[in-house]
């Protein structure tokens, strides 16, 4: 983190969270302490569950993708989560989700939500994890949806248009197949219209986003202990077409999918617009995916959530909690260090820290209080 002011609005704090039927948790009901808690247990007894379940009320969604129905344990027919925060977007949140029906319920200070969009982020939080290397290393996709989820959470605009521009991309699909009937190239430039306004949206956003955000992330991933310099670009194979305006984006975006239909007839997917790009990272103006080490691959992911953490402070005037699942495993012991070294600088934040063993706790957070959990049971205060 950069030194200075810390960043703007209120620090969000996690009171209390009951939990029914998540995951392997068949119930706990857990006070948080202001300043956050380590959680230690061996793999596979639920630690990542713990913090899957305070990120739901977040993201409304499983932590590590695929359907809600995965998140209801074992012959069980459906999950609860409910919350108490302080500097969050309500004081209470209650969540649940069916395992048959598929329907998921979200109920804010005791509002039913209509519309789950309009739950996200009510309780912000940035999840931390080894696991985040698939954003260097995995497909184009696993970045689109990184950044989707991220501005999706700071900007109603952006959410609108993505919504928009995915109903609009299936139904042109729908066609492109030939499933349908009629006549196929008629048909699929009724949607082009659509597709152009709401591509061009994403592509502005997602262009500003990475403009804004590139130089900290150069300057996080020198602080975490890369010598060469690190970047990142948002690339849509249209080249300089997205320095342009937003409304010339979308004519340019309409021109690119009319000159493209017929070919997208016979391929039967649209290949042009924000669903192909990707968001590049470089180092030494070398693509990271391709030819960084493992260690390399890991600062730069951990450098993209720090972003994330960043975006959410100021767009939504909140300090988000921040959630450690094992971070430092397999780092070596001086990017460990520059990396504690930088999250000491958020000291004010609640933070929950899970590690697989008491002797894995860094020095750094000791003064948390200390929980266990096994099997799915949680021993707080041991």
């Amino acid at each position: 983190m950069t030194d200075g002011p810390p960043p703007p609005g209120v620090t969000v704090r996690l009171g209390t969270l009951a939990l029914r039927d998540f995951r392997n948790i068949a119930g706990a009901d857990l006070t948080w302490p202001a300043a956050g808690a380590v959680i230690v247990g061996a793999n596979g007894h639920g630690k990542t569950n713990l913090l899957e379940a305070i990120h739901y009320a977040h993201a409304l969604r499983p932590l590590r993708g695929g359907p809600d129905r995965e998140a209801v344990r074992f012959d069980q027919e459906v999950f609860h989560l409910a919350f108490t925060a302080e500097g969050a977007r309500c004081h209470t949140l209650r969540i649940g989700a069916e395992r048959g029906s598929r329907v998921k319920r979200v109920v804010m200070d005791g509002t039913p939500v209509t519309r789950l969009a309009d739950a996200l982020a009510a309780i912000p939080s940035v999840v931390l994890s080894p696991r985040d290397t698939e954003l260097v290393q995995g497909a184009p996709r696993e970045r689109r949806h990184f950044v989707d989820a991220l501005l999706a959470a700071t900007s109603p605009r952006y959410l609108e248009a993505l919504q928009r521009y995915r109903t609009a991309l299936a139904q042109r699909s729908v066609v492109l197949r030939g499933a349908s009937g009629g006549d196929v190239l008629a048909q699929a430039a009724v949607w082009e219209g659509t597709l152009a306004t709401t591509g061009a949206a994403l592509w502005a956003q997602r262009r500003d986003w990475t403009r804004a955000w590139g130089p900290t992330f150069a300057t996080y991933c020198a602080e975490m202990g890369e010598t060469a310099p690190a970047a990142m670009r948002h690339h849509t194979g249209q080249g300089d077409a997205l320095d342009a305006p937003e409304e010339a984006i979308a004519e340019h975006l309409r021109d690119a999918l009319a000159r493209g239909r017929e070919d997208d007839v016979r391929r039967g997917m649209t290949q042009v617009g924000p669903h192909r790009d990707d968001l590049r990272l470089l180092h030494g103006g070398r693509s990271v995916r391709a030819f960084a080490s493992a260690g390399q691959q890991r600062t730069m992911a951990l450098a993209l959530r720090l972003i994330a953490w960043e975006t959410l402070c100021q767009a939504l005037q909140r300090r988000p909690l921040l959630l450690l699942d094992d971070p430092f495993a397999e780092l070596d012991r001086s990017r460990v260090e520059r990396i504690l070294a930088m999250l000491r600088r958020m000291d004010d934040v609640q933070r929950v820290l899970v590690v697989p063993r008491a002797d894995e706790v860094p020095a750094e957070f000791t003064a948390l209080e200390r929980w266990t959990i096994r099997s799915g049971v949680i021993d707080v205060g041991r």
